[in-house]
């Protein structure tokens, strides 16, 4: 929806999937949009470097989030809420279905 203001339909995805998560590294983007990859990282770097995003290094995951210093960050996380409230609903609820918190063996669903 948004990759014609953005310029690529690859930086819209990382920007949302951070949006919605808080944090992400490269390769659980990519998974998450049966993506590659190498588009998802060039997004990231471009991003960085435009002082959109910062990465912290945990073990040897680089994690990147939403730079707090990013005199706009308000406002593009206002706009991407928008637009998620314009994508299909099985799209939506596919943003909101993952979970990432472990699970206790056995204990129901």
């Amino acid at each position: 929806m948004l990759d014609e203001l953005f310029g690529s339909k690859n930086r819209e995805r990382v920007l949302q999937y951070i949006d919605v998560n808080g944090q992400g590294y490269a390769k659980e983007i990519a998974d998450f949009y049966d993506s590659s990859i190498d588009p998802i990282k060039k997004q990231l770097e471009r991003l960085e470097s435009g002082g959109i995003l910062v990465n912290q290094m945990v073990g040897r995951t680089r994690l990147f989030m939403f730079n707090p210093r990013y005199a706009f960050k308000d406002e593009l996380q206002a706009l991407l809420e928008k637009a998620r409230e314009y994508y299909s609903p099985a799209e939506q609820e596919r943003f909101m279905k993952q979970r990432k918190r472990p699970r206790r063996t056995g204990k129901p669903l």
